[in-house]
């Protein structure tokens, strides 16, 4: 028998068990109605998010135009095909139950470990390949790249075939092919509208050598923009970029792509205007083709603006998009004449145009009035430094007494090692420092040397045994020993004789205009020196330098005489250092010129590598490129065509004569005399020593080779579907 008491414990027991319970169940009540009721539309927003998928859309770069809005540099669409990596990885293990692993080596916290990955290599190619195959829609891919890409980036999608013909793509579509991860895109890629016309003032572009991986941490999957790799397309990278948009697409809860809830279309970057004129760049470029190397630069003296900067040999940058092959790459770089160099910016050794930087060191210097006399050459020291009439073929007799205007004309190299001298070295380097010599330019492009200004500070600093001495300073005088400048130095030496005395800040860039037509930057013109405010020169003193220039080309006895124009006078100045390249002869031969004489408007500057002399080759060639822009601003119509690489070559041109079939004449000088030669061996400075790495297309391997290629396009019975297959198919996986 339990008795009274213990049977009123066991009641308040199962009153307190009962009691907890109910609190227990009141508890849990509140728990579900909080959760389904308050808290209802957070988790919907949840569930949602975990079913959409962002797809980055890169930035469509902005355009490039010449001064008068002619379109160089635009976008054209190109259709390729992607691979979502971790949306194949997904559906193969859905389909087989297990995912193929491979092991590599790998670095933790600087320690080597082993570590797995799934196979993307061997999922691909059971998976995916086979069913393009039997379409005849596969291609070799580079299988080692492709493990690389999952291990490294996995985000972001692995280009499987670039660039697809209209016509493939179309099959691509009418198959209609519903592959996990497998997705034809639209991609707006750069185009180069006259193929090599001012490739280097261009540049390239291509993917960007690092992921910012807190931005694509931001996307399932992230597609990065083009960015810059060289010269404008480089300079102006981040304005041209524009804002990257996004895809958001809805996942069923089998995994599928059910629909595109949303596209954020990117916004175009900005516009770039160069101060270029493309008339005049193709004709430049179509002048310059006659040599196998060489440069020549347009500029405006009343402003600075670059109107035309050509190089040859040159390349074309579309060869670059959307990746240019292994093979061609190489076949740039290891080019001896150097295609990728842009030789307007590269540094030679001037030779007698520098001649013009002396004549204002010895107006400065008080001695621009004096007399001196040619006997032939002068001694310094053990060494006699000749003048160039000594080593013409046949000989020719010594200037005699000779003042500045004419020593300019004759390009007498006694005279200036006299001149020079009188005026000395600090003087030159004062007025080349006023010049710009010895200094980059600013120009927005890369790889442009400074050249070399020498004087006894540089050779202390380069050659510490060496002691400073007059025969240097002879050699400096004439644009030899040393010195090193570069074709756009020279043009803006010419621009600030042309226009009496200013010396402007050169301009390649003339704006920067955003899509809706606000202007972001506008470069205004500069002045960087007045000789007559800043240095003291007067009218006549820069006048007896202009005449000199005048007479060069205009009066008999000058060495420029093939630069002559019959209806505009031209003033210039030729140039020719002698150069070896190994054991062959290979002058630099230069023309430096301005026209019309009284009201300058162009000025331009040739050099060619492998020539006989300035006057010989090119001054005519110089003439060539005023004679057609003259002819330009008086009507003539400039039909600007796409152009082809100018190819390079070593061979030694003797001649330019364009009023004949063959311009250029090849072979021994054949002119002996026509023009001086400053005798002094220099070397160059090639402004290609750091080019940037494009996209290179790696070629296939063993493993990404597929057996059936892809066969001819069978018509486009599949272009009404094309609309709906560019949504993908099951597009990508949600992260993790």
């Amino acid at each position: 028998m339990i008795s009274k008491r213990e049977e009123l414990t066991q009641r308040r027991q199962i009153l307190i068990l009962t009691s907890i319970a109910l609190a227990v169940f009141i508890i849990l009540i509140l728990r579900i109605w909080y959760l389904q009721v308050l808290c209802s539309d957070q988790y919907k927003a949840k569930i949602k998010g975990s079913s959409q998928l962002t797809v980055r859309i890169p930035a469509v770069r902005g355009e490039i135009f010449d001064r008068n809005g002619i379109p160089l540099v635009t976008n054209r669409a190109s259709f390729q095909v992607d691979l979502y990596l971790p949306d194949i990885v997904k559906a193969f293990k859905e389909k087989e139950g297990y995912v193929p692993v491979v092991a590599y080596r790998a670095f933790d916290h600087g320690m080597p470990v082993n570590k797995e990955e799934a196979d993307i290599v061997q999922i691909v190619s059971s998976s995916i390949i086979p069913h393009l195959e039997k379409l005849g829609l596969a291609g070799d891919y580079n299988a080692r790249k492709l493990q690389l890409q999952y291990r490294n980036n996995k985000e972001v999608p692995f280009s499987y075939r670039k660039d697809l013909d209209f016509e493939t793509m179309a099959r691509f579509c009418e198959n209609n092919l519903d592959l996990p991860g497998v997705n034809v895109t639209l991609k707006p890629v750069r185009n180069y509208v006259y193929g090599a016309l001012a490739a280097h003032l261009f540049g390239y572009v291509g993917l960007p050598t690092e992921i910012d991986l807190k931005q694509a941490g931001q996307f399932n999957f992230y597609e990065p923009d083009l960015v810059g790799k060289a010269q404008i397309e480089l300079a102006y990278d981040k304005l041209l970029r524009g804002s990257p948009g996004q895809r958001i697409l809805q996942r069923n809860a089998h995994g599928s792509i059910e629909k595109e809830e949303e596209t954020i279309k990117p916004e175009q970057g900005a516009n770039i205007y160069l101060t270029i004129d493309a008339r005049i760049q193709y004709i430049a470029e179509q002048a310059l083709r006659v040599v196998g190397r060489g440069a020549v630069v347009v500029l405006d003296p009343n402003n600075g603006d670059v109107l035309a900067m050509a190089s040859v040999p040159s390349f074309d940058p579309n060869q670059f998009i959307p990746t240019i092959s292994k093979k061609d790459w190489e076949s740039l770089v290891h080019d001896e004449t150097d295609p990728l160099t842009n030789r307007a910016l590269s540094a030679y050794a001037p030779g007698s145009i520098f001649k013009l930087c002396t004549s204002f060191a010895g107006i400065r210097a008080g001695i621009g009035d004096r007399e001196f006399t040619c006997t032939g050459g002068v001694q310094y020291g053990d060494k006699f430094m000749k003048c160039w009439v000594l080593t013409a073929t046949p000989p020719l007799p010594p200037h005699g007494k000779l003042h500045l205007s004419d020593a300019i004309k004759k390009s007498c190299n006694a005279f200036f090692y006299q001149y020079g001298n009188a005026a000395g070295i600090d003087q030159i380097d004062a007025v080349g420092a006023m010049l710009g010599l010895g200094q980059k330019t600013g120009l927005p492009l890369n790889n442009e040397a400074s050249g070399v200004l020498p004087g006894p500070a540089w050779l202390a600093a380069n050659a510490p045994k060496e002691h400073w001495s007059p025969g240097y300073t002879a050699n400096v005088s004439i644009g030899q020993g040393f010195v090193l400048t570069t074709p756009v130095q020279m043009a803006l030496v010419g621009a600030t004789v042309a226009n009496g005395g200013i010396y402007y800040q050169p301009r390649l860039v003339n704006k920067v205009v955003a899509q809706d037509g606000t202007i972001l930057e506008a470069e205004p013109t500069k002045i960087k020196n007045d000789f007559k405010k800043d240095g003291g020169f007067s009218d006549e003193q820069i006048q007896e330098v202009r005449l000199g220039m005048w007479k060069v080309v205009n009066e008999e006895g000058g060495t420029a005489r093939k630069a002559r124009l019959a209806k505009n006078i031209v003033a210039g100045k030729t140039g020719t250092a002698q150069f070896w390249r190994g054991h062959n002869k290979d002058n630099h031969a230069w023309f430096l010129g301005f026209a019309p004489y009284e009201h300058p408007k162009y000025v331009v500057i040739v050099l060619v590598q492998g020539a006989k002399s300035g006057g010989a080759v090119a001054a005519p060639l110089a003439a060539k490129v005023l004679e057609e822009v003259f002819a330009m601003d008086a009507g003539k119509e400039v039909k600007i065509t796409s152009l082809g690489p100018a190819v390079g070559n070593f061979k030694h041109i003797s001649s330019i004569d364009f009023k004949h079939g063959a311009p250029s004449s090849y072979g021994p000088d054949i002119e002996p005399g026509d023009s001086p030669i400053d005798d002094t061996p220099e070397t160059s400075s090639s402004s290609n020593e750091n080019v940037a790495t494009p996209d290179i297309r790696e070629e296939s391997d063993a493993r990404g080779h597929v057996k059936n290629k892809p066969q001819a396009p069978n018509g486009m019975r599949g272009l009404e579907k094309f609309f709906n297959f560019l949504g993908g198919g099951r597009s990508a996986a949600p992260k993790k």
